[in-house]
């Protein structure tokens, strides 16, 4: 695609393209968004905003997130709170991309700490055996450095936020 704004052609390309979710990785659906910038069209975000939402509650997001935390993979339960977080937040229509929203929720409510200390005191990551404090705050540690530089390097996609003003 060009880098100025699109044809109705490959509009329809890329509206076919979201709306099959043919598009499934944060890599596609912003290079999606920012080909459908350029165009002043109001029946771009409706496709948009639906496959930020399929991305979200059909774990594209959490196996990107673990795919960058290969050691310690991101806790589910995690993007799960921030997804229920979001959707409470009546500021949350401040943004049409999901992903974003979650992203941004996990690091503003601060999230990962929690979920870090939560995962690491249980028995079954010590091979069913009651874990130390230091032990648990140690991979509390490791999982909190891994989990946060995922959601970083997720977040880089975008150099503002997507949001409506």
């Amino acid at each position: 695609m060009s880098n100025g704004p699109i044809t109705e052609n490959e509009k329809r390309q890329l509206v076919g393209a979201l709306q099959t979710h043919r598009l499934n990785t944060i890599a596609e659906l912003r290079r999606a968004e920012k080909s459908l910038a350029t165009i002043d069209s109001a029946d771009v975000s409706e496709p948009m905003t639906s496959a930020w939402t399929y991305y979200v509650n059909h774990h594209g997001l959490l196996t990107e997130l673990r795919s960058l935390s290969r050691n310690y993979p991101f806790n589910s339960d995690c993007v799960e709170e921030a997804k229920r977080r979001v959707y409470s937040d009546p500021n949350s229509n401040r943004s049409w991309n999901l992903a974003w929203l979650v992203l941004t929720k996990i690091q503003t409510d601060q999230l990962i700490p929690y979920y870090a200390r939560y995962q690491a005191s249980q028995p079954a990551m010590w091979g069913n055996h009651a874990p130390t404090a230091d032990g648990v705050a140690k991979l509390a540690s490791a999982f909190v450095s891994e989990w946060n530089h995922a959601v970083s390097q997720m977040l880089r996609y975008w150099e503002r936020p997507p949001v409506s003003h």
